[in-house]
């Protein structure tokens, strides 16, 4: 059995009671349940239809989210979510390099190394070497000033831990950011990469090992095994191409406004809803959120 779940942006009103009926009808899917009026509903149905892909470009284009998934299992004891454009607004590495007034030329590798086009190690060494110099107190002032959070991260988080999950956050970029952003939203714990600074100012380097594509999988099956889940009880959030191994390891793995390389890499995809679409995925009804 399986799961049709369709989300539209909170408070746009563009679910159409209508256009839910008659998906569910073509499909011969079971009751329509909504878990918010005009913005989440579901049902199940028992097998993929051959058009589900025909109709998610359809959806896209209404500014509709679809994602098929099996039924049972859906609801996660775990979150793990990447940071940086997943969690917050902003890419911290970007921010921190227009301080230093190379902000166009690492914007630019990060979109690259983002999209899979660059090795993620080697662009990370690459950008942080163009800060070298910089004033270490410019991460407060970046943090206070230029770093949003995602809307409904911090619902996720809230929601899930209230139903006993345990959250994560797992970045690639750096501790001096993913502590603050951890302690604010909410998570248990975190992993990043450490920037190094000697005398008040950053050195141009990040401690070793660096935290990657890899690493991120390696976070995954170790905090698991210490708590005692399977992967397959795991949620994973992120948008760029180092967040493909643990997207691919955990039980569902959300693309979460993701470069294209990603998006064609996994089968379940947010491009319109916030974060608390994760919830709808999960099968939480807008009652059941946490404040």
């Amino acid at each position: 059995m399986f799961a049709a779940s369709l989300i539209a942006p909170p408070a746009s009103g563009k679910l159409d009671p209508a256009l839910v009926t008659a998906l569910r009808n073509a499909w011969g899917g079971d009751e329509v349940r909504w878990l918010c009026p005009d913005e989440a509903a579901e049902f199940t149905l028992p097998a993929l239809p051959g058009n589900r892909w025909e109709v998610w470009q359809d959806l896209q284009a209404q500014g509709v989210d679809m994602v098929l998934q099996p039924a049972a299992g859906r609801r996660k004891a775990m979150l793990l979510a990447d940071m940086d454009s997943t969690m917050i607004r902003q890419e911290c590495i970007d921010e921190l390099a227009d301080e230093a007034g190379v902000g166009a030329h690492v914007a630019a590798i990060t979109a690259r190394a983002m999209n899979g086009e660059l090795d993620f190690e080697g662009a990370l060494i690459e950008r942080v070497g163009l800060l070298k110099g910089l004033d270490e107190a410019v991460i407060a002032r970046v943090l206070e000033r230029r770093i949003t959070m995602m809307p409904g991260g911090a619902t996720l988080v809230a929601t899930m831990k209230t139903h006993g999950a345990h959250a994560v956050l797992v970045s690639g970029g750096f501790t001096a950011f993913a502590g603050p952003v951890a302690a604010r939203l909410g998570f248990d714990e975190m992993r990043a990469n450490t920037l190094l600074a000697e005398g008040g100012r950053l050195t141009g380097d990040v401690a070793r090992p660096i935290l990657g594509r890899a690493a991120k999988v390696q976070a995954l099956d170790e905090i698991t095994a210490r708590l005692g889940l399977a992967p397959a009880q795991v949620l994973a959030v992120g948008d760029g191409a180092n967040d493909l191994g643990m997207l691919g390891r955990a039980g569902t793995g959300v693309a979460l406004h993701a470069k294209p390389t990603v998006q064609a890499q996994c089968d379940v995809r947010i491009n319109h809803g916030d974060l608390t679409a994760l919830l709808y995925l999960q099968g939480y009804a807008r009652d059941d959120f946490a404040a």
